[in-house]
């Protein structure tokens, strides 16, 4: 799995990742996931446009949440987790572009869902990425549960 770019794995039932190419699809299969959620925009950097389709070929799911990169959401982020909370249980692999946005949405989902604390939450991907970050993304971290709960 190293082979694909920005691999972290938070736990056991969760991979996360940059964009895997066509032929990585079948290796995350045979590794027992049964779920791909895809975060990037379908006109990203790399992206696959029959991505779905040969992720279920495969006999995985394929769930896609197009998160624009200077503009994500709460709204994308509760989607995510309510995506993320109905899949508990399934060995899911995540990724986006560069493992960036997934960094930042899994952050959110582990501290809220799981109840791990800010530092567990944060992986290898999100501490390379912060200094680079911008402040949208710096917002983004930042919001509070109750921010994220409010409808």
């Amino acid at each position: 799995m190293d082979e694909i770019a920005n691999f972290a794995q938070p736990n056991k039932l969760i991979a996360t990742s940059g964009q895997p190419a066509s032929g990585q699809f079948a290796m995350i299969a045979s590794e027992g996931y049964s779920v791909v959620i895809n975060l990037a925009m379908p006109d990203s950097n790399h992206a696959i446009p029959e991505e779905g389709e040969i992720v279920t070929s495969l006999g995985m799911a394929y769930i896609h949440i197009p998160v624009p990169f200077d503009a994500p959401s709460v709204d994308h982020l509760r989607q995510f987790i309510g995506v993320m909370s109905a899949l508990d249980g399934k060995r899911i692999w995540v990724h986006c572009v560069r493992n960036w946005r997934v960094s930042a949405f899994m952050y959110h989902y582990l501290r809220i869902e799981k109840g791990l604390s800010p530092e567990q939450c944060r992986s290898p991907v999100l501490d390379e990425w912060g200094p680079r970050m911008d402040e949208v993304w710096h917002a983004f971290l930042g919001l509070s549960r109750e921010e994220i709960a409010a409808s």
